[in-house]
């Protein structure tokens, strides 16, 4: 079983301490590497160990999916799948790469059946609800996949010199333009939050830490929804 506080949160605090050190980049290169492949399915890395993403999407049915959580006010895991997967998409493909989402890609928009082509922050709890009944739950499975290997491939090309490159405000301005951010005020600050950041504050936040974040609230959905 994955233990946050044993098996993720010293990694994280050594990887914030080392990112931005040329003589550490290859071992920061390699934890930044390792906390991404717990955060995703086995798939994406390869890995013979079972990850924490593994743990968690293991036996989600329909119900755990796509219904509200362990409380009225928590959002359903489907949404928390697609916030994590598509800000890592925009922030890897466009605002590091500079290239194209992988949702703009290979028909991915089609198979998903989603409401929505942005991050989801801007929805009311009744869109929300909405968002999470239609989308395909394999679809997004395989789109989280998808993403997280284009990451991984993109995470191990860079070197200890791009982690200070500042984010280029052309490529800010595709985030509005692709719609993968709303221009809602309640969606619209995370550019202005990722337009401050360099490399290494992306893989800080959201490439790791962010991951674990939505990761432990679907572990409660899922809890929660075992014990009704």
């Amino acid at each position: 079983m994955f233990i946050l506080s044993k098996d993720w949160n010293p990694k994280q605090a050594r990887l914030r301490e080392i990112i931005l050190k040329p003589d550490y980049y290859k071992e920061a290169q390699a934890l930044a590497l390792e906390l991404h492949s717990c955060a995703h399915q086995s798939a994406v890395s390869g890995s013979v160990k079972t990850t924490f993403a593994d743990e968690i999407f293991a036996d989600v049915n329909e119900d755990c999916f796509r219904n509200p959580g362990y409380d009225k006010n928590t959002q359903p895991f489907a949404y928390h799948i697609w916030h994590l997967t598509r800000i890592e998409d925009i922030c890897a493909n466009i605002l590091i790469a500079g290239g194209a989402q992988v949702i703009n890609t290979e028909n991915w928009a089609e198979r998903l059946n989603s409401t929505i082509t942005d991050t989801g922050n801007a929805l009311t709890p009744g869109e929300t609800l909405n968002f999470s009944r239609a989308i395909d739950m394999r679809g997004l499975f395989e789109y989280r996949i998808a993403v997280g290997k284009k990451t991984r491939a993109l995470l191990s090309a860079l070197s200890a010199a791009d982690m200070k490159i500042k984010m280029k405000p052309e490529r800010l301005q595709r985030i509005f333009d692709e719609k993968a951010v709303s221009t809602d005020g309640k969606a619209a600050w995370l550019v202005d939050f990722w337009g401050r950041k360099n490399i290494a504050g992306l893989i800080l936040m959201p490439f790791t830490r962010h991951q674990t974040m939505h990761l432990n609230d679907c572990a409660r959905i899922k809890k929660k929804a075992a014990a009704k």
